[in-house]
């Protein structure tokens, strides 16, 4: 099994969670989060004042998915989530041990 994480920017959502349905996927975790990579923030003027806005909202994907499936699963996140400009996000892959569903104590990719 493979842990798939994406750091998407927040109006993408609806884009993959929409072609992530298509390819299968039947759950995953969003939280909100802050941070920058190389768009590194940017100024914004607010009552007259400017000031610089350091961390970006993102998004943070997190979906469990069985090894044969997680090509798919990264190609569905990177056509709905590019937009060809700086800040579009980041996926990160990682092997995922073992995973149980609390409800029947099915294991493995069962309790997917």
């Amino acid at each position: 099994m493979k842990m798939v994480i994406a750091i998407i920017k927040p109006f993408k959502l609806d884009d993959v969670r929409d072609a992530l349905g298509e390819v299968g996927v039947q759950g995953m975790t969003v939280t909100e989060v802050r941070g920058f990579g190389r768009q590194k923030g940017h100024t914004e003027l607010y009552r007259g004042a400017e000031y610089v806005v350091d961390f970006l909202p993102k998004l943070r994907l997190e979906i469990a998915v069985p090894d044969d499936r997680s090509e798919a699963v990264v190609e569905a996140i990177v056509e709905a989530a590019a937009s060809g400009r700086i800040g579009d996000g980041k996926i990160f892959i990682q092997p995922l041990e073992q995973a149980i569903r609390i409800r029947t104590g099915e294991e493995g990719d069962d309790a997917l």
